[in-house]
Order: C-alpha cells, then sequence, then structure tokens
C-alpha cells in the first residue's frame, strides 16, 4: 500500500509547476506572435510610405505640369476669343456690308425690270412672253441734239441728259406708267403694262405728256443756260408683246406694229406739240376726262402711209404743277446708286 502512493505521489504535476510552465510556453509564443505582427506591421508601414512617397510625386507632378500649362491654355483661350470676336465683328460687318449691297443691285434690277418680272427671275422661273390687247406708247427726243452734242463735251452732254431725264422720272412717278428705256435723248414710257389698267392707260400718258411738256419749258441746259431746251413727243395706242429679252444683261422689251408708229409721230411731230394717232384720239374720246386735240390733217407717215394725225392740246380741268426744279448734280444717279458716299463728295 505505501509503495503504490508513492509512485502516485511521483507522477501527480504540482500545479505551481504547471502553471509556470504553461504560462512560459504561452509567453514564448506570444512573443513569437509579437514579433511576427511587429515585423508584419514593419513591412507594411514600410509600403505605405513608399506608395505614399510615390503618390506625392506623382501629385507634384501633375501639379508642376497644370502649372505649366494653365498659363499657356489660359493664352490660347484668350487669344481664341479675340479671334472669335474679331470674327464676329467682321462677320457682322460684311453681312450689313451685303445687305446693302443687295439694296443697291436690288434698286439697279427694279431700275431695269419691272417688280412683276424680277420676282419671277428671282424664282428662277422663265419669263414667257406677254400678249397686252390695248397699250399706249410714248416716245420723246430733243429737237436739235445732234448739233448740241457738237458743240459739248460728252461730260457736258451726259450731265445734261441727267439732269433732264432726273425731272423727267420725278414727274413721271404720278402717273401708272412704266419707264421702259433712254437711248441717247429719246425716252419712251408705256402704260398699260406689266400691269394692266383698263382703259386708263391713255389718259395716264397723255396728262404725263402735258406734265412733262410743262416741266419742259423751264428747263435750263447746265452749261448752256440761255438756251432753250425743247422736245418732239409722239403717242400711240394699240396691241403690243412685252417680253424680258437675254440673259447677260436681260432688258424688259416691247415688239409690235404699235411701238413702231409711236416712234413715227414722235419723229414727224413739231417742237414742244404732243402728236398722236387716230386710234389715241378715239380712246381719249371713250374716257370721262375732256382732252382738247387738233386734228392735224393727213400726213406721210414713213412705213405706214397716210395717217390721220392730231395734237393734244390740254385736258380740261387740270392743273399741272411748274415745279420742275431739279438741282444740277454733276454725278448722274446710278454712280449714287454704286457709291452713296459719292453725294458728300459733291
Amino acid at each position: 500500500m505505501g509503495g503504490t502512493l508513492c509512485y502516485l505521489n511521483h507522477h501527480t504535476p504540482d500545479p505551481v509547476d504547471f502553471y509556470f510552465r504553461t504560462m512560459s510556453g504561452f509567453f514564448i509564443e506570444l512573443q513569437q506572435y509579437q514579433k511576427k505582427l511587429n515585423d508584419t506591421i514593419g513591412r507594411e508601414i514600410l509600403n505605405n510610405e513608399e506608395n505614399s512617397y510615390q503618390s506625392k510625386i506623382f501629385t507634384f507632378l501633375i501639379l508642376a505640369l497644370v502649372l505649366i500649362i494653365s498659363p499657356i491654355i489660359i493664352l490660347l483661350v484668350r487669344n481664341a476669343t479675340f479671334t472669335i470676336q474679331n470674327f464676329a465683328g467682321n462677320l457682322v460687318d460684311k453681312t450689313i456690308e451685303l445687305r446693302n449691297e443687295k439694296k443697291k443691285s436690288d434698286r439697279l434690277l427694279f431700275e431695269m425690270l419691272p417688280p412683276a418680272v424680277v420676282m419671277q427671275l428671282r424664282q428662277r422661273r422663265q419669263v414667257p412672253a406677254e400678249n397686252f390687247d390695248s397699250v399706249t406708247i410714248y416716245f420723246s427726243d430733243i429737237v436739235g441734239f445732234t448739233n448740241i452734242s457738237a458743240d459739248s463735251s460728252p461730260m457736258e452732254v451726259v450731265n445734261m441728259l441727267n439732269t433732264l431725264y432726273k425731272l423727267f422720272d420725278s414727274r413721271i412717278r404720278k402717273y401708272d406708267v412704266y419707264k421702259v428705256e433712254t437711248i441717247g435723248d429719246a425716252y419712251m414710257v408705256v402704260s398699260g403694262l406689266p400691269q394692266r389698267n383698263g382703259t386708263l392707260h391713255v389718259g395716264e400718258i397723255a396728262t404725263m405728256s402735258l406734265d412733262l411738256l410743262v416741266g419742259i419749258e423751264h428747263f435750263k441746259i447746265p452749261h448752256r443756260p440761255n438756251d432753250k431746251l425743247e422736245i418732239r413727243v409722239g403717242i400711240n395706242t394699240g396691241p403690243c408683246v412685252a417680253g424680258v429679252v437675254g440673259t447677260t444683261m436681260p432688258r424688259y422689251c416691247l415688239f409690235g406694229d404699235t411701238i413702231n408708229t409711236a416712234s413715227r409721230m414722235e419723229s414727224a411731230g413739231d417742237p414742244m406739240k404732243i402728236h398722236i394717232t387716230e386710234a389715241t384720239k378715239q380712246a381719249l374720246d371713250n374716257l370721262e376726262e375732256i382732252y382738247q386735240t387738233e386734228l392735224r390733217g393727213v400726213m406721210e407717215i414713213k412705213g405706214k402711209g397716210k395717217m390721220n394725225t392730231y395734237w393734244l392740246l390740254g385736258k380740261q380741268g387740270c392743273y399741272v404743277s411748274e415745279d420742275n426744279e431739279v438741282p444740277f448734280d454733276p454725278i448722274p444717279e446710278f454712280l449714287h446708286i454704286m457709291d452713296p458716299e459719292s453725294e458728300s463728295a459733291v
């Protein structure tokens, strides 16, 4: 019994010793883990420091690049803005200039062609010739124009015609007429086309002719103020065809025997008188207004043979203003249209 007890006492661990050894092993392992953790934390700190250093370098490089590029970008943007502003200003100026040039071209175009024809041409539409059953044609020319031209310089002749036609143009605006053209000293006007006006065309041309005669009575030749200018006038009424002729310089032209007869009336007339055909006289008689005419008699008209012709003397109850003051302008009107500043230069 006693030997057995001694054996048991020999193998039973001492609690203090067991606790000591256990805690010693625990501390040893704890120290190892602490060392490993310390090594791991140290490596992470080094890695983080290295990454942070690289990030700082990268950020510094970007900041330096921005600081270097920013002034260049600002300068480029400023230059681009200045260029755009200049371009916009020039564009506005060019637009205004183009609009003014368009107005000038429109004025010239409307001087050359009737408005209705201009609108058709702008729409790229072909303008067909049109037949008019009844119109009245006016022709006039200057008496002794050849002698006046021979004794005057070309510029004086141009200035004289310009002043005269400005007088005519200002007076015919009051009537329903269309100025067809001027060729040298010849002045051609029509009523009844391109806008039809029934039977009123003959009265419009007759009253206009009387108005122009009153205006020419006090007209003074700019370079020969002591000489009196006289014109011959011829009128005829009848059918004609009108249309645009040409493409490079299109003109609104009239065709037919009515035009030729009106021209013959003018050439066979007398100074400061209105020579009309029998057709025009009958058309005037059909109007409500009373026009005074006088039979000239049977005349031999070139290309027409014998014709009864008349003088148009006046219109009952019609007062025609003698206000024909047209300032002499040495620069023709079409030059003012091309260069408005020329007016201030005179």
